[in-house]
């Protein structure tokens, strides 16, 4: 399973989006692929085995996939979703990630670590039971029974010696500009994740290995700019089958909708209206040659595997047909560039 850092280190799953070079196959023992490398760290890595990539299993495969029996460890308050820090029986620690979010990322992470991104190893749980809770909860208690049961979980696994170090601005990065930094750019409008802000990008070192990634990739296959209703946003199959895609294209450059300006009432909140505003320029002037080889990487993926990813964020097998069908036709879109 390529793409993978070292036992010590991230797992080749980092959510999101991860800028690094070092890739590694099964047994995760780091060797050097083809990919963007600069004296900061690493960007991204040659998929040669993106045709055969199990996207139901994702980057962590079918041996890494968790329980359904967890302990308590505590609350993660960051961000806007219900986290929880968890240890399943073989002592692995674990992120629960509840609401909204928790489909889309699924799904997100495998589209985007099957062209060479580094994404965290997530799971999708439909059902899960958590001992050791304690009695008041600041998020989420309404979607835990009494008995510690929870449903439609995300799960990503923490590796031993992940060390985040600082956040990266897509403004100002050592890979700006190069092809494989608009590639990112090409797949955050492909799957709609219009939450771009520089909070969500983080660094991480290993020893000598540092790795740019996009950490949060839940706000994907809903609406094309900010809208603080979660159910529309994100993960909502009418709203991403009806948003634009490519909104311009001239001789030389490719402008995406993606990430939009937010819901229109959204002005009445300016510290969120404002600042997303200032984020839409990371959509426009894309290469044209630089979108259309991102597309011709994804078009490497058959229809099955392209479905696999939906399946394995727990929409049924009709859902993620149609989800898969939008994919599917902004490939054709990037290719025909």
């Amino acid at each position: 399973m390529p793409h993978v850092f070292s036992k010590m280190t991230l797992s080749t799953a980092f959510l999101s989006v991860m800028l690094t070079t070092a890739a590694a196959p099964a047994d995760k023992d780091k060797i050097a692929d083809p990919g963007v490398k600069s004296a900061q760290g690493t960007l991204w890595t040659d998929p040669a085995d993106i045709q055969t990539r199990n996207l139901f299993y994702g980057p962590g495969g079918k041996e890494h996939q968790p329980g359904t029996q967890f302990s308590f460890v505590d609350e993660d308050m960051d961000g806007t979703n219900p986290k929880y820090n968890v240890k399943d029986s073989g002592g692995v620690k674990w992120k629960i990630k509840l609401g909204a979010e928790a489909g889309p990322e699924t799904a997100a992470t495998r589209l985007v670590w099957a062209v060479g991104y580094f994404v965290n190893e997530d799971y999708f749980v439909p059902d899960l039971h958590i001992t050791g809770l304690p009695g008041h909860l600041h998020r989420g208690g309404n979607l835990i029974g009494q008995d510690g049961e929870m449903r439609n979980a995300r799960l990503k696994r923490h590796l031993k010696g992940e060390e985040k170090v600082g956040i990266w601005s897509w403004r100002d990065d050592p890979f700006a500009r190069s092809r494989e930094w608009n590639g990112l750019r090409v797949m955050m409008a492909l799957i709609n994740n219009w939450d771009l802000k520089d909070d969500n990008n983080e660094i991480y070192e290993d020893g000598p290995e540092r790795v740019y990634l996009v950490k949060d990739l839940g706000a994907s296959f809903g609406t094309t700019g900010y809208n603080p209703r979660q159910a529309t946003s994100k993960g909502n199959l009418n709203n991403y089958q009806h948003s634009h895609f490519i909104t311009k294209t001239t001789n030389e450059y490719v402008d995406f909708a993606v990430p939009s300006r937010p819901a229109i009432f959204v002005v009445f909140n300016p510290k969120e209206f404002f600042p997303r505003m200032k984020m839409r320029w990371i959509g426009k002037r894309v290469p044209r040659s630089d979108a259309r080889w991102m597309g011709q990487m994804l078009a490497k993926l058959s229809p099955s595997q392209i479905r696999d990813a939906f399946r394995a964020a727990g929409y049924s097998a009709e859902d993620a047909d149609r989800f898969a069908r939008v994919v599917e036709q902004r490939i054709g879109e990037l290719t025909a560039l």
